[in-house]
């Protein structure tokens, strides 16, 4: 599973061009094109009350995206990548998932580049509806971030997505493709991590001596995920967690100072609770790093 073709759709928020530049290394592991996607809302060119459709600004917003395109194209040129520009006007969630499947991408890049404020949601409900529908690998981006940790507001700029991802796994076949998606990413990983939690409920509902028994597979398990990575090159480290499964990945991934999650969306396995997609959703929702979602 690569990445070649991208699809990025924007608003031209602050710190769009910036998460961009962040994603042009993916040049290194296969990325070919990229495609820009603005979708203008239905509403504000719309039938509107004695005014008829207001054709003379949908040109105008098409034309001020058309320009913006252009001199990000630019910067994909010197990269040696190519791109291509699509506008529509529409509705956001259904017209991103539609141009995805059209342009056959092999990642969806969503979410707000820039989210201040500590109110632990970094997700809005476009993301998350787009997060729940997409067929596709999609990355929920945050470029600049800032949120409470021990008590103090810290503000993070997550510029080297690649470097230090962890996979956050539930040995489902969503996970086995995150698992080649990230063995994909070899050349960008200076080093990967693989984390997997015993449920809560899990704990609860069994004894001493099975828990110990769950406990010797997962960390099995966890070491052939970390062989298949330094089988491809990538220097891996296995984490094992018990608790409330959101909270635990979020505890890892600080734990070992990753710089981005990789899920698989849904799954189960006989061992372990139901990986509901709300799981990874939450932990979108509520993790500082960047979240690379795979169906």
């Amino acid at each position: 599973m690569k990445i070649e073709r991208l699809l990025f759709p924007t608003k031209f928020s602050e710190l769009d061009f910036n998460s961009l530049e962040s994603l042009l290394m993916l040049k290194n592991v296969g990325l070919r094109e990229i495609i820009f996607y603005h979708v203008i809302p239905r509403e504000e060119v719309g039938f509107v009350p004695y005014g008829g459709y207001l054709k003379e600004e949908e040109e105008r917003i098409r034309e001020e995206a058309r320009i913006r395109f252009e001199d990000w194209q630019k910067a994909l040129a010197d990269k040696g990548i190519n791109s291509k520009i699509i506008i529509e006007v529409g509705e956001p969630v259904p017209n991103i998932l539609k141009i995805a499947e059209k342009e056959r991408v092999n990642l969806i890049v969503v979410g707000k580049k820039k989210k201040l404020g500590h109110d632990g949601h970094f997700i809005g409900s476009h993301t998350l509806q787009i997060i729940t529908r997409s067929n596709i690998p999609t990355l929920v981006s945050k470029y600049m971030v800032q949120f409470e940790r021990e008590g103090e507001i810290v503000t993070r700029t997550n510029d080297d997505i690649f470097k230090r991802p962890i996979l956050a796994t539930d040995w489902s076949e969503p996970s086995e493709r995150a698992l080649n998606l990230l063995i994909s990413l070899n050349g960008l990983v200076e080093k990967a991590f693989v984390c997997h939690t015993i449920g809560v409920k899990i704990v609860k509902s069994i004894d001493k001596t099975e828990l110990h028994r769950i406990e010797k597979e997962s960390k099995e398990r966890l070491e052939k995920y970390c062989e298949r990575l330094k089988s491809a090159g990538i220097s891996a480290e296995s984490h094992l967690g018990a608790g409330r499964t959101t909270l635990e990945v979020i505890r890892i991934s600080r734990d070992v100072n990753a710089s981005m999650i990789i899920m698989g969306t849904t799954g189960k396995d006989r061992l372990h609770e139901l990986w509901l997609g709300s799981v990874s959703h939450r932990v979108s929702a509520m993790s500082e790093l960047p979240t690379l979602l795979v169906p």
